[in-house]
């Protein structure tokens, strides 16, 4: 049984790595101030023997020794981390700079959930990680991109100044159950609108390639790299290398949901990349990894979870969220 924190762990991934760390036995602590997350999302574990609740800022102190640290603070869809940026930069660099500090106090293991976003608008396909990337530094996602950039600097200076043991995964577009309905993101967006008949919104022409890892697939590749050998420290791509074009999912959520929504296309938003696909040679080799739900499969449960959540909102008449 260890000690184990998860930063941001009332949100769509973390809630569940709580749940999946819980039921292996360990004693895990979830801190999350609901800036994206939300407490609903932890309710059922509330009570539970080995689980506690921190309800603040990743950038302020935390009490206490942990064995391990996932840091998943951070909003992750463009909606919500471009609507405070600057928010978005200092919870991605001086939250995982104050993570980093209390991992070298107490000794403990830090694994940084980073993002396929730092490889920008990639001219690498797919793309493997010692690729640098393409990022712009000054854009409307640069407080997203380069605020993860920043985290994982911060984490390969702490480790070769401090000897910290680190463990960074750079997840892919990832869905199912549990997500925000209402969070802007590709998938949750094309379900809702298809599960209402409304028109599918795709921006630009729709070819750009996107990869979909769905969430248990994911969080047990997270799992398997915080447990990796210690040499294991390099950053590591966790996604499903299956590639579909943005209009191959609507086209495929649209039969899962049986909708009558029609396609339409609207400008595409600035830095939008045309292409994000992961090698996963990496978690092939060094974890033993690789996604076992395809994205028909996957889809086919997280259009179940929406479609509560939509038919609770039609009823209730409240906001999804």
């Amino acid at each position: 049984m260890k000690k184990i924190l998860v930063t941001g762990g009332a949100g769509f991934l973390g809630a569940f790595l709580c749940e999946r760390l819980l039921a292996e036995g360990h004693q895990v602590t979830c801190l999350d101030n609901y800036y994206t997350g939300a407490k609903a999302n932890i309710g059922h574990l509330l009570g539970r023997n080995g689980f506690n609740l921190i309800e603040q800022s990743v950038c302020d102190p935390v009490a206490g020794a942990y064995d391990e640290i996932y840091n998943f603070a951070c909003p992750a869809s463009p909606p919500n981390y471009q609507a405070d940026p600057i928010y978005t930069f200092k919870t991605s660099v001086l939250g995982t700079l104050n993570m980093l500090e209390h991992a070298r106090k107490w000794g403990a293991k830090i694994l940084q959930a980073s993002t396929s976003e730092v490889y920008g608008d990639p001219l690498v396909h797919p793309q493997n990680e010692p690729y640098w990337g393409n990022v712009n530094p000054i854009g409307v996602r640069s407080c997203y991109d380069e605020g993860k950039r920043g985290a994982e600097t911060l984490i390969y200076d702490f480790q070769r100044q401090h000897a910290i043991n680190v463990r960074v995964v750079r997840i892919f577009n990832t869905y199912g159950p549990g997500m925000n309905p209402g969070d802007g993101r590709v998938v949750s967006n094309f379900i809702v609108q298809a599960l209402r008949d409304q028109n599918i919104t795709i921006y630009g022409d729709g070819r750009q390639t996107r990869s979909f890892c769905y969430r248990d697939d994911l969080v047990e590749g997270i799992i398997r790299l915080m447990n990796a050998p210690d040499n294991v420290s390099f950053p590591v791509n966790i996604g499903n290398p299956a590639e579909f074009t943005i209009r191959d999912l609507a086209n495929i959520v649209l039969e899962t949901v049986s909708s009558r929504s029609k396609l339409i296309f609207v400008p595409q938003p600035q830095d939008d990349p045309m292409q994000r696909c992961p090698d996963i040679s990496r978690a092939r080799e060094y974890l033993r990894w690789e996604p076992k739900v395809a994205l028909r499969e996957g889809l086919v449960a997280t259009v179940e979870y929406f479609s509560e959540r939509v038919a609770i909102q039609a009823v209730q008449g409240v906001k999804i969220a």
